[in-house]
This record gives C-alpha cells, structure tokens and sequence, in this order.
C-alpha cells in the first residue's frame, strides 16, 4: 500500500446496531483518518451491512469469513464489527487483528453500555490505522514488534493483551477479563438488546395493566389499604411486582437458557447470558411500571374527589394521597400486566427483548444443545 493516495476501509457490520453505529461513524472517520495519518493520505470509508455472523459466534470462523469477504473487493483495510460478545482462550474478546490480511474484528458488546458511540469510533481509528501503517510499512504485526498505540489499551481499561497461537489467522488479541471486564460486556449486551422496546412489544401486557390500574384506582377499598401502608410496604409491593413480572416474562418466553454443556466455559457462557435476560427484560419492566405509575397519578388527578375520598378513609386528599394511592395502584397494575403477558406469543417478547443477532445466537445454541442430547 503506497503513502499516498486513498485507502479503502470497509467496515463490515452486522445487520441492526453495528450497522447503525457503522453509518454513524463513517463520514467523521475518513476525516479523522487523514487528519492522523499524514504524508497526503485519504481514507474512503465504506460500510457493509451483512450478517457474517450468522450461525457461528467463534472468531477463527469469522475471521475466515471476513477474510472470503475481502478476497471479492478491492478493500484495503476491512474492520468488521458485530453486537454478539465473543470468546477467545477463556477470555471475553475486544478486538483481534491480522496485519498480514488487513484485517480486523471487533466485538461492541466488550465497549460497555455506555458511550459506546464515541468507545466504538475510537477502536475502530485506532485499529485502522494500525493495520494501513503496518501494511504501508511492509511489517507483519506484533511478530515484526509492532502493537497497537497505547491509546487503544488505556481508553478500555481493563483491556489488555489476549493469547494468540500459532496457527491462527490474528497476530494480535485484546480481551477483558475479572469482574470489571464481567460487567462492561454484561452492560455491552444489554445495550446491544435495546431493553426500551421491551415497551411496545408488550402491548397486550400493557393494555391489561392500564385498565387493571384504572379500575383499580376507583376501588374505594383500594384507598384505605394505601393510606395504611407504610413507605417501606408500598416500596416491597412495588419490588415484588417488578419481580413477578420480569419471572413471568422469562418463564413464560422460555428466555432463560441451559446449556446442556458441563464444562466450565460453557457455564460462564449461560450464565453470561441468563444475567443480561435478566437486566434486560428489568429494564424493560421498570420503563413499563415508571409509565403505569404516570398514567395512574394523571387518571387519580381526573377522576378523584376530594370529599368522596374523604369520607371514606378519613383523611383530606393532598398530594401526598395521589402519589401513595397512585404508587400502590401500578404495582397491583404490573400484576395484571403479567397475567396479560401471557396472551404474547413468546416470538413476540423474544424479538421485544433481544436485538436480532442475539436472537439468531439463541437459535443456534437451542439447536446445538438438542443435538447434543
């Protein structure tokens, strides 16, 4: 690859997020390329939206993949970037590099959940860079002394340096690994799952907790019981609620995954994925009951009296008794919304509670277990 003249970038993304945060990188990158890169260079960035993972989440058999992908183009650099997390060596993998084929894979769940925007810009800059000055300079990767800026490393703390063997195709690895690394791909996953449409996707859960809520909120029964409960009672209400809700779902979808595999990666791997079912489809309940507990203060406001509700509990009606009669509403809301769940059909919560490669790795699991039993 000569200094100067335009260097071809592909970034191939899977289908959904990664094609999006792809899209939403790509202007910005060829100029920050340019910019960085010196001696007159131009980057042309181009993205790619196609499922190279699909039925595989092992990265020796992606890396092929991209690699057979690059072969048919007149790609100079190729940075593929997926939303499934993928392991390598016992590790949770970042980022691994071939310089000698120009390429690289990056997984944006091991980014955290946070700022993953910016995080998954840098690493792909980063990357770029590292594999077009490797391949302009003639030099074979981390076997020739080269590694990655220090930059790329400090800004993902606690990333650091994988094992690479021989035979594999990647000359340099980066993964996460303790309980910092445990939870920033644990947080990356529930951001890949977009936990906010759990909301839409429960319609029918949230049509039978809104008319649970309403008639519940002008049961004068109802009242008395809130005005006796104490904050430390209404609050266990709510938790149990949420609890029973987020179980239901769980159960009733049959998201929670076993492994029919005994060995002790297979074990963090279910475990892995069971915890951010969970987180997620928290998430989505909590959004769901912060929203019950909006509309019921709102129908409270409309439909209450004053003298009426005096009269039966004995106590004026202030502010206070909306929002205590309003909280202990939406959590008995939640528990009919969890019996309405189940009128979902499970595919529906399923494609509510996981991003399409999360969806299809499922699949492919499911399907690997029962052959193996």
């Amino acid at each position: 690859m000569p200094s100067e003249g335009v260097t071809v970038v592909a970034l191939l993304a899977d289908p959904d997020a990664p094609t999006e945060i792809a899209r939403r990188m790509a202007r910005p990158l060829a100029t920050r390329l340019g910019e960085r890169s010196g001696g007159g260079r131009r980057f042309d960035v181009r993205v790619i939206s196609e499922p190279f993972t699909s039925g595989t989440e092992e990265p020796p058999t992606l890396v092929r993949r991209i690699m057979d992908r690059a072969s048919e183009e007149d790609w100079d650099v190729v940075v593929a970037l997926t939303d499934l997390p993928l392991h390598s060596h016992g590790h949770k993998l970042v980022v691994e590099l071939s310089h000698e084929a120009g390429m690289a894979l990056l997984s944006l769940p091991s980014l955290g959940g946070w700022r993953l925007q910016t995080r998954a810009a840098r690493a792909v800059e980063e990357a770029v860079l590292d594999l077009a000055g490797s391949r302009a300079g003639g030099a074979e990767g981390p076997a020739g002394g080269r590694s990655l800026p220090g930059p790329f490393a400090g800004r993902f703390a606690p990333v650091r340096p994988g094992p690479v063997d021989e035979d594999e195709t990647a000359d340099l690895r980066y993964v996460v690994s303790g309980p910092r690394g445990y939870l920033r791909v644990l947080a990356g996953m529930v951001r890949a799952n977009r936990p906010w449409r759990l909301v839409p996707g429960l319609s029918k859960a949230l049509a039978a907790a809104l008319a649970t809520g309403a008639v519940a909120t002008v049961n004068s029964t109802l009242w008395s019981l809130s005005e006796a409960l104490s904050t430390a009672r209404l609050t266990i209400a709510m938790v149990g609620s949420v609890a029973l809700m987020i179980g239901w779902l769980i159960v009733d979808a049959h998201l929670w995954h076993r492994s029919a595999r005994v060995s002790p990666e297979a074990r963090k791997r279910t475990a892995l994925y069971n915890a951010s079912t969970v987180l997620t489809v928290g998430i989505g309940v909590l959004v769901c009951y912060a929203g019950l507990l909006l509309v019921n203060v709102v129908w409270a406001l409309f439909i209450l009296n004053d003298r009426v509700f005096a009269s039966m509990t004995r106590t004026p009606l202030h502010a206070t008794e909306y929002w205590t009669l309003s909280w202990f509403v939406a959590s008995i809301a939640t528990v009919g919304g969890a019996l309405g769940s189940g009128l979902e059909s499970g595919e529906a919560i399923r494609a509510a509670a996981y991003s399409k490669r999360e969806q299809e790795r499922r699949r492919v699991l499911h399907d690997d277990d029962g052959a193996d039993d």
